[in-house]
């Protein structure tokens, strides 16, 4: 019987983007794996592809100088959708592959080696691949040690998963929100467009801690980061910056709508019975900075929403403040 799956494409990309990987600078664990696949299989190209919608990209890549490709012309698109190696002795021989651009010419793929990277919870993400500009065979060994590679492609992915993800609240670590926020900046040099930054943090968090305990201080944390997720689309992100501080990367929004929604999400946590005692009351202050075309670095666009923080505080919490204007919003819940 067919894996579910295999055929689960919604699901394989939700799985793909857990990783929050795609479009980062390189890693050198990736690179010595890549390193050692072109070495031991004595091939010149090696690569760590994740397929994407329509793209495959390369975390790592040796041989080539090119960092994705469209997916339409991937061998490894073909990969992912068994569990088991990928073999092309001859892709001139194959009538899969026999007409494809990236046989017909430059990088001229003879052969194809292409092990799955497959998720704890069972998805294909993308796939390590050795590659050759002759037609060969790969040995049983070979295949062996490729499929090995890539189960330590997958462990090295979900570490660092797991090293940008707060536990207490399921959201983002500060190093993973942090570079959620670098990479946004990146695309917006590239591409231009807008996004919004939010940093919230709970009013009075130590009073609750001193009053019901930390155990009831952590109960609030979940809670507050469920209020939040709520708001929140598949392309933003949410992170634990430290103790009661988070932060909200709103992708495709305008100064106003990041403001408007911050907005809704103040009054939503004010007006929110915590599940503490007979129903805690909080309230959290909001500090929201646009991205601009001076902002060169995470920490520069932190440091100016969290300076908005500072203000919505000092003018009584329970705010919302937008970054450079000043621009408070009075509690109205």
């Amino acid at each position: 019987m067919l894996d579910p799956k295999l055929i689960d494409e919604q699901g394989r990309i939700a799985a793909l983007h857990r990783y929050e990987v795609l479009d980062t600078p390189p890693a050198e664990p990736f690179d010595k794996i890549t390193a050692l696949v072109r070495d031991v299989l004595q091939v010149p190209i090696s690569a760590v592809s994740l397929v994407d919608r329509k793209r495959q990209w390369f975390k790592s890549v040796q041989g080539l100088s090119v960092t994705e490709t469209a997916r339409s012309v991937s061998f490894c698109s073909h990969t992912i959708m068994d569990k088991a190696v990928l073999i092309v002795p001859d892709a001139l021989a194959d009538a899969r592959f026999a007409d494809n651009a990236l046989v017909t010419g430059a990088p001229h793929i003879r052969s194809y080696a292409g092990a799955p990277l497959q998720t704890p919870d069972g998805y294909n993400v993308g796939a390590l691949c050795a590659i050759d500009t002759v037609a060969r065979e790969f040995t049983s060994a070979q295949i062996s040690i490729l499929s090995s590679f890539a189960s330590l492609v997958v462990d090295e992915l979900e570490l660092r998963r797991i090293a940008q993800t707060d536990h207490m609240t399921g959201a983002l670590s500060r190093r993973g929100f942090v570079a959620q926020v670098d990479k946004q900046i990146v695309h917006h040099s590239r591409n231009g467009g807008s996004s919004v930054l939010v940093l919230l943090d709970i009013d009075h968090f130590k009073s609750v801690n001193d009053g019901y305990g930390h155990p009831a201080g952590d109960i609030v944390l979940k809670a507050m980061s469920e209020v939040c997720a709520g708001f929140l689309r598949g392309s933003d992100s949410f992170g634990r910056l430290g103790g009661e501080e988070f932060g909200i990367l709103l992708t495709d929004v305008r100064h106003a709508d990041g403001l408007m929604v911050a907005e809704r999400i103040r009054c939503k946590i004010a007006e929110h019975a915590m599940p503490v005692g007979t129903g805690l009351h909080v309230t959290a202050s909001f500090g929201v900075s646009a991205l601009h075309s001076r902002t060169e670095s995470a920490s520069q666009w932190i440091a100016e929403a969290d300076a908005a923080l500072y203000d919505a505080k000092r003018s009584g919490r329970n705010r919302c403040v937008l970054a450079r204007t000043h621009e408070g919003w009075a509690a109205a819940c």
